[in-house]
């Protein structure tokens, strides 16, 4: 297994970085858009001036409106905005290569609590799929900055070609096998990142930061093991160390929409000008019910969802969390 010609669907902000770091691996990197001024920005100005703006990509970097312009490709990576998973996938599938998927985005599939591998494997069957979760701020990845992410995939084989593929003294995957916790931890911390946020918004202090981080955890690594799962996994990159990095700066738009929330604006307000997408408020109700469906306990989760829903106001959430009666840590 060769690969040489990387193709990636989703030209936001990650999708642009991933795309960038296949190019300074030395890769072919053609990035699928939907927006054609991302397609047209990149071609004149080696730029995605919409999405990630400020950041010159590798001259080799390709962007496309085309799907077939992927069809040929050694690699697949899946950036589609998780609850736009399915129809983006669904639309490249008479095109898809008899290439390996690598799913990229965080987030459960809103209706069918499906996480990622499971909506790709229904849309583009006997296809190898892998994950790629980790602490990666796009912009910094895109950067050149230090980054080290899990790459899950229980091929052994498949998943070292594509962990050659895509490293490079910068960009540095971890190997690992279990899909499932590396899945759950990336769409989960999503969700705490906003609960951290509205801490931070409502002035709580660092105290209540870390508790609050330190049982996220807890209730993510339930949530993971219930779905089958391994708390070692999410114990290191894709899911302790992604959470720590979304829930302790404001460059995450998922805490930055927790901040504003905190502050007292309106879900309305916090989400207004934003064009990436905060892929907890769509995970959030997706993971209460995933929760109620496998009986997980996870309160600071449910909060959050009721917080979004407009089920309860964030004194009242914050209030409903502090009283919960005293139990074991472990």
């Amino acid at each position: 297994m060769t690969i040489q010609t990387v193709g990636v669907i989703g030209g936001g902000a990650w999708g642009t970085a991933l795309t960038q770091v296949c190019a300074r691996a030395g890769r072919q990197a053609i990035l699928w858009a939907r927006e054609p001024e991302v397609v047209a920005g990149i071609a004149a100005n080696h730029e995605n001036a919409l999405f990630l703006p400020g950041v010159t990509l590798d001259p080799a970097v390709r962007a496309t409106a085309d799907f077939a312009a992927l069809s040929g490709c050694d690699l697949i990576l899946a950036v589609a905005p998780a609850q736009h998973m399915r129809s983006a996938l669904t639309a490249f599938a008479p095109h898809a290569p008899n290439a390996p998927i690598v799913l990229c985005s965080k987030g459960i599939e809103q209706g069918s609590l499906k996480l990622m591998t499971e909506v790709a494997a229904e849309v583009l069957p006997d296809h190898v799929l892998a994950v790629l979760s980790g602490p990666s701020f796009a912009g910094e990845v895109a950067r050149g900055l230090p980054t080290a992410v899990t790459l899950a995939c229980v091929e052994d084989h498949c998943a070292e070609r594509i962990a050659e593929a895509i490293a490079s003294p910068a960009f540095r995957p971890y190997l690992a096998t279990d899909l499932i916790g590396a899945e759950a931890g990336g769409a989960v911390k999503n969700v705490l990142a906003i609960a951290c946020g509205v801490v931070e918004g409502r002035g709580l202090g660092r105290s209540a930061h870390a508790a609050l981080i330190t049982r996220g955890f807890a209730e993510l690594t339930r949530l993971a093991v219930a779905l089958g799962g391994q708390a070692e996994t999410v114990a290191g990159l894709c899911g302790l160390g992604d959470l720590v990095l979304t829930c302790s700066s404001p460059q995450s738009r998922n805490m930055s929409v927790g901040l504003a929330l905190g502050a007292g604006k309106t879900l309305d307000e916090a989400l207004a000008g934003k064009l990436s997408i905060a892929e907890g408020v769509a995970s959030a109700p997706a993971v209460a019910a995933l929760a109620d469906r496998l009986g997980v306990d996870m309160p600071i989760s449910r909060a959050v969802n009721a917080i979004l829903s407009g089920g309860a106001d964030v004194d009242t959430a914050i209030a409903g969390l502090l009283s919960r009666p005293l139990k074991s840590e472990v």
